[in-house]
């Protein structure tokens, strides 16, 4: 499905013209939906690795280009091997939460992070040491709009991204509630079948290769 086809679509479905849901307005419907598309399930071609290092006394790393959610993070050695010690994943907290740790600034191995702003990830407690971070996460891709005109997500999830667009678009449109738990409904529905073929799809050792470095560490 093209950009072009989803807004139209969206105008059939909705029974609205351009008058109401203008260009901007439907640009920032289908980003929503993407956005809500890519949090709910992992999809193949958007799974990345990363490692960088966290310094002595720097609770403080760089975000990898591109980044949208944190699946998991964790301490390993620097050949990509999980430390011995340390074989635990860290822990996601709230940015209040890593805000308010270890007041008095004792350091140790890091058990938790957070996303800390556009730019910066937080560990805690303050690394004692050098160690290694991967992290496993989401990439964002550019959204669709008129000068990218197809998706990976609308051309192999076509009438996910159509039903999500639905419910934002009645939602901002404070249409009938019938209408919103109807595509609310279908969306879920085809969601679920498009996790499981992206699970079937998935293999564990297709990520660790060209484990690219972040943060310039």
């Amino acid at each position: 499905m093209t950009y072009s086809e989803l807004i139209q679509k969206i105008r059939d479905y909705t029974e609205v013209d351009a008058n109401v849901l203008t260009s901007t307005i439907i640009d920032g419907i289908i980003n929503d939906a993407e956005f809500r598309i890519y949090r709910d399930v992992d999809s193949d071609n958007n799974k990345r690795y990363a490692t960088t290092n966290l310094v002595t006394n720097d609770r403080f790393i760089s975000r990898p280009a591109g980044l949208l959610v944190i699946r998991s993070a964790q301490i390993v050695d620097s050949d990509g091997v999980a430390a011995s010690d340390n074989r635990e994943f860290l822990e996601f907290r709230d940015t209040s939460f890593m805000s308010e740790f270890n007041p008095t600034g004792a350091t140790g191995v890091p058990k938790y992070y957070g996303m800390w702003d556009a730019e910066k990830i937080v560990v805690a407690p303050t690394p004692n040491a050098t160690y290694t971070i991967q992290l496993n996460y989401i990439l964002k891709d550019p959204g669709l709009s008129a000068t990218n005109t197809t998706t990976y997500i609308s051309q192999n999830f076509p009438n996910g991204l159509l039903y999500a667009c639905l419910t934002e678009a009645f939602s901002f449109l404070k249409g009938p509630n019938d209408l919103l738990q109807l595509y609310e409904g279908k969306y879920k529905q085809v969601l679920e079948g498009f996790s499981i073929e992206q699970m079937g799809r998935r293999r564990r050792d297709e990520y660790q290769s060209g484990v690219p470095r972040v943060g310039g560490k």
